[in-house]
């Protein structure tokens, strides 16, 4: 990666100076250059940008916390800036130009100025491209019910569902409300009216949105996520509603993401809400972004929960721990285990040994099963 910045033809966000304008913009320029997922400022280190899951510097010359300063200012609207101050921090989306857009992250450490951009495809990305088996088509026809995505930071979540929603905007004929804090991924009209609400511009808070959306005569919603227990309630009671919901959680593992929601809720309030989401939850898509092995980007791997029968019965009776071997054995219907679809990318050589375990769920089963497969592999030579 050169140390020389290369000048593009995007244009300077808007509030931009002179100055910290064009740094902004030649930083956001290498960005996309590289193809870069995210572009890290921080005093006493020099603009970094994440490529292929990587940190790597743009440049050598460190940035002062003068230069964090102007760079926030550059992008950072009025009501965020203010929010910096009162409260150390804030997010927000922008467009840069007409080549792509960010999520923004400003926030305060050590007592100076730290901003993290994430770079947002400009193009929705289809099933294919983003490797999401064509089972997941089927939910998406759904008339209600609540579908969990679920990851850590940087998974592909947000991605997944916008590939999601861009199909039902294609495929069905309604009303998509979308509540996001910030707004990504931005969609047009196409079959689908698309309504997008977001946090602190358009709606104070999840809760909130998600009440006024009810009598907004939807048709499918969109969460970004599930932070708190009112917005948790609302999104079942939507699903029970008569409404298809999607939303988000930080878990891995679909036994994992109903002990997370359940365990929101007072004990004497999780009999009732282990029926409710028995009742209208119909699947957990849990995923993670893996470098591929020939470190040319990288790959998603899944985990996916389809409720049916037996599961609905595991969640009335709190037994989210037989989960797991209930979706082992489910295959015919499209479930699979994230440690199984890791062995199967590692086992088509799209990921390395090492990137694989890191992600294991049960490590020392899936070791087991690597060594039966290489033994077996050894007899067929």
């Amino acid at each position: 990666m050169n140390n020389e910045f290369q000048s593009g033809t995007a244009g300077s966000p808007q509030t931009a100076s002179r100055s910290s304008g064009a740094n902004i913009t030649r930083l956001l320029d290498a960005v996309v250059k590289y193809e870069g997922s995210d572009l890290h400022l921080a005093v006493d280190k020099p603009p970094t940008v994440r490529v292929r899951g990587e940190l790597r510097n743009l440049g050598s010359t460190p940035l002062t916390a003068e230069d964090t300063t102007a760079l926030m200012k550059a992008i950072t609207p009025e009501r965020i800036q203010q929010q910096l101050g009162e409260h150390g921090g804030g997010d927000f989306g922008f467009a840069f130009g007409e080549v792509a857009r960010f999520r923004v992250s400003v926030f305060k450490q050590k007592g100076v100025v730290g901003v993290i951009l994430r770079l947002i495809p400009s193009k929705l990305r289809s099933f294919e491209e983003i490797g999401l088996p064509p089972v997941i088509k089927d939910l998406c026809l759904r008339p209600r019910g609540l579908v969990l995505v679920t990851g850590p930071t940087g998974s592909g979540k947000t991605t997944t569902l916008a590939t999601m929603i861009d199909f039902i905007n294609t495929e069905r004929a309604d009303h998509i409300i979308t509540i996001e804090d910030p707004i990504e991924y931005y969609h047009k009209h196409k079959k689908c009216n698309v309504t997008q609400r977001e946090l602190g511009v358009d709606v104070p808070s999840f809760p909130e949105a998600l009440k006024r959306a009810l009598r907004q005569d939807p048709d499918v919603i969109l969460v970004g996520e599930m932070r708190d227990l009112d917005t948790i309630q609302t999104a079942i009671t939507a699903a029970e509603t008569g409404h298809l919901v999607f939303a988000t959680l930080h878990t891995t593992g679909s036994a994992e993401t109903i002990n997370r929601i359940v365990d929101a809720f007072p004990t004497s309030q999780q009999a009732q809400i282990r029926t409710q989401l028995a009742a209208t939850l119909i699947a957990v898509i849990s995923q993670e972004l893996i470098p591929t092995a020939d470190g040319s980007g990288r790959v998603a791997a899944f985990e996916l929960m389809f409720v049916n029968d037996p599961i609905r019965a595991l969640i009335r009776k709190g037994e989210t721990f037989k989960i797991n071997s209930h979706i082992q054995t489910a295959g015919k219907e499209g479930m699979i285990l994230l440690d199984e679809f890791l062995f199967n990318l590692w086992a088509t050589q799209k990921i390395n040994y090492n990137e694989m375990m890191r992600r294991s769920q049960e490590p020392e089963q899936l070791e087991r099963k690597v060594r039966e497969y290489l033994e077996m592999m050894k007899k067929k030579r």
